[in-house]
């Protein structure tokens, strides 16, 4: 605890105060708190268990309003973040599994130009995934992707862009995997990856053969995870979902 002298006195200053919180000039006030507290989270500058100074203490010290920080302090108990405890304080939580992907879910929700960044987020969630999946699936799993990939090429020949069994087919990979946090990933980003899709299925589509192109790409995939072969799905993934990406870049 560092110490400071006012008018000749020594006072003690809590540790909490000596963070580095920086004044807030954003309209999004109550992000920005959410920020910095998740920044100071981070860095190892609050650790859980420790309690954090009071709203009316953190509103003076930022020079915001009390209600922006009382908004940031429940928008973090809600992530799982803090804990408000009624007559003693707010404390900083042991973070959870299903905060960081919560905390994920609403950067994509928030952020703007975002696909890009999604795209190479796909890349590394689902590539692994696909190996996993040659390992790990079932045969009703199996049958889920074939039955995607059968509504795909059913939407292709009546024009459809075949969003919703491409999302089926991506989903089916990931339960395949039989690891939970995958799953919960795939489900919290699956309103923005939609979007994406639907988008870059749009665009792609605009260029003759594409349609299927993409079948193809997706029953590669599936073969590999039907054969178990793990290195070759990896493969087969990445190829489909770098070529994609390439293809929006090329437009951009």
């Amino acid at each position: 605890m560092q110490k400071i002298v006012i008018a000749n006195a020594e006072i003690a200053v809590p540790e909490v105060w000596q963070l580095d919180l920086k004044p807030i000039k954003t309209r999004k006030i109550y992000e920005e708190i959410i920020d910095q507290i998740k920044t100071l989270i981070a860095r190892g500058e609050l650790n859980p268990g420790d309690k954090l100074i009071s709203e009316r203490e953190m509103a003076d010290m930022l020079n915001v309003g009390r209600s922006a920080v009382r908004e940031a302090f429940r928008a973090l108990e809600a992530m799982g973040i803090i804990e408000i405890r009624q007559g003693e304080g707010t404390f900083v939580r042991q973070v959870r599994t299903d905060s960081l992907v919560e905390m994920l879910a609403l950067i994509l929700l928030t952020e703007k130009d975002t696909t890009r960044e999604l795209l190479e987020l796909r890349k590394i969630l689902e590539v692994e995934a696909a190996g996993l999946a040659c390992l790990r699936h079932t045969e009703e799993q199996l049958q889920k992707m074939e039955d995607a990939l059968n509504q795909m090429e059913v939407d292709i020949k009546s024009g459809d862009l075949g969003q919703q069994a491409d999302w089926n087919f991506h989903y089916a990979v990931a339960e395949a995997t039989r690891n939970s946090l995958v799953v919960k990933l795939m489900d919290s980003i699956a309103g923005i990856m939609r979007r994406v899709l639907q988008t870059a299925r749009q665009e792609l589509y605009k260029t003759p053969g594409t349609p299927e192109r993409l079948l193809r790409e997706h029953r590669a995939v599936f073969e590999a995870i039907r054969q178990g072969l793990d290195q070759k799905a990896r493969k087969a993934m990445y190829e489909h979902l770098d070529k994609v990406e390439k293809s929006l870049s090329s437009r951009d």
